[in-house]
């Protein structure tokens, strides 16, 4: 049986930094320890910035430490999206940052003494199906147009033939776990404080400081970071212009084979791909946050795809990961809303370690009042477009439909005495709709069945044992813990009378 950890975190065992105790004073204050927050904090202290960052659990234990570990500017159909969306000059700015983000991380992995894997290799975006080979094409024209050098072909070095591949030479690949400890060493070498454990509760800002508040201490702070995958101090309004996602990975070792590039296809289902020592990593099976579709069957389809393609010897590892995309297919990076000192870096589209990286420079020269050539394009401040408004009219409908139709359909929730060990489901207990979890053991875990953020109807998570909000994707443990935000309160754990 496969463990249920990332590849990249498996034996990155870095003793814990101490969480945050009283109240310290900083040049900037950093939520968030992933990709974004690490490399953020780096760049800003290597600046000559004083700089504190907050993590809620340990570093890379979100959404960065469960990625692919693509270092990459080849994003999928992105830059026939973006045109079409945006135009050439912004379009050709998110390329532009985007490759220049490859060579970031290039050079970090290299001033770092521990081995974070980086490792040179082609991309590629391919399609098994004729009818999808124009999009392929498209793409090519697209990247071209906006600056990007990449080749059309139908030779990879996947172990089945394709119809049509876009190639992008002089890419990269790394072992994200390894990059981001690597990355919190070179930030404490330059005079950087970490706290982990430090959940951040609250936010204050104030005329001349923010003041960021965890369970046992303060950061007051000239400004403020937020970089949580998406904004826990919402001071613009992102999770209503963002959707979230989860897709799962699987680590396999190989009996023969094996591959050197990296590689995501075109069309449904998605599969993308990319080596590690001995084995394969295969990914995809991406689905909306806080629906049915989450259930253990998507590893399996990921196992049996790489059992059809692979001289798979066993499988290792299994995990998942949450994402963000905006509604208008952009990055938001900068000023938070209408805020002064309150900054934000969200809505990567699943390509954090390019993107991610691309939002600290920014940042970074936002804070050293520098240009940068790229923010006109990542702006969090900008207004949507029409094509936006309309998704976000069509989103909205959607929260709306859950807010009130979980709500209704609380009233006819089955009795707690129905669950099953191993089963959470929305049940009556007391003549009450509670959010209830039977273990294997037989014991009953119930907690409220409303989210902490905006009120929505959380649901079962049966992959990953959870709690998931469909409406702006916060998540929750079976005992209400938070796992993920934008909600920062847990849920209400409940006593209950088992009638089993």
């Amino acid at each position: 049986m496969s463990q249920r950890e990332s590849v990249w975190l498996a034996g990155v065992n870095d003793p814990p930094r101490p969480p945050l105790r009283g109240q310290v004073a900083s040049g900037v204050v950093v939520v968030g320890g992933g990709i974004a927050g690490m490399t953020t904090a780096l760049m800003m202290q290597l600046d000559g910035l004083d700089v504190v960052l907050l993590e809620a659990e340990r570093i890379g234990h979100g959404s960065s430490g469960n990625s692919t570990g693509k270092v990459s500017s080849l994003h999928g159909l992105a830059y026939t999206e973006l045109m079409d969306r945006h135009g050439y000059e912004k379009t050709q700015m998110y390329a532009e940052a985007n490759a220049q983000a490859v060579e970031v991380v290039a050079t970090f992995a290299e001033q770092m003494e521990r081995d974070c894997g980086f490792v040179r290799c082609p991309a590629y975006l391919y399609t098994r199906s004729a009818e999808l080979v124009q999009d392929i094409r498209d793409e090519f024209t697209a990247a071209a147009h906006v600056g990007l050098t990449g080749e059309l072909t139908t030779e990879t070095d996947l172990p089945f033939g394709v119809e049509e591949a876009l190639r992008f030479d002089d890419q990269a690949r790394i072992d994200v776990g390894p990059y981001l400890m690597g990355l919190a060493d070179l930030f404490e070498k330059a005079g950087g404080i970490i706290h982990e454990h430090s959940r951040a509760m609250n936010l204050d800002e104030g005329l001349n400081n923010v003041t960021v508040t965890t369970s046992e201490g303060t950061v007051v702070a000239e400004r403020a970071v937020v970089a949580t995958l998406i904004p826990v101090f919402d001071r613009g309004g992102y999770f209503a212009r963002m959707k979230p996602s989860r897709a799962y990975g699987v680590a396999a070792t190989l009996k023969s084979g094996g591959l050197e590039a990296v590689h995501i296809n075109v069309g449904s289902p998605t599969r993308s791909t990319r080596p590690r020592e001995h084995g394969v990593v295969v990914v995809g099976e991406g689905h909306p946050t806080g629906t049915d579709d989450a259930t253990p069957g998507r590893w399996g389809e990921l196992e049996r795809w790489a059992r059809e393609h692979f001289d798979v010897d066993t499988f290792e590892y299994r995990w998942s990961a949450q994402d963000y995309t905006s509604l208008d297919g952009l990055p938001y990076v900068g000023r938070a809303g209408a805020s002064r000192r309150v900054y934000v870096a969200t809505g990567f589209r699943k390509w954090g370690l390019s993107n991610g990286t691309a939002g600290a420079q920014i940042l970074t020269d936002l804070f050293m009042e520098r240009h940068n050539p790229w923010l006109e394009a990542f702006d969090a401040s900008r207004l949507s477009d029409l094509a936006s408004v309309e998704k976000l009219v069509k989103y909205s409908a959607n929260v709306a439909k859950h807010l009130v139709g979980d709500r209704i359909a609380r009233l006819s929730a089955p009795e707690v005495e129905t669950l099953e060990p191993g089963e959470g489901r929305i049940v009556r207990t007391d003549g009450d709709a509670v959010a209830a979890y039977r273990d294997a053991s037989g014991e009953l875990h119930c907690v409220s069945a409303t989210c902490t953020h905006l009120g929505c109807t959380v649901q079962w998570n049966g992959a990953e044992t959870s709690w998931d909000c469909p409406c702006h994707g916060s998540r929750f443990d079976v005992d209400g813990t938070v796992l993920a935000g934008p909600a920062v309160k847990a849920l209400e754990a409940l006593e209950t009378h088992d009638e089993e």
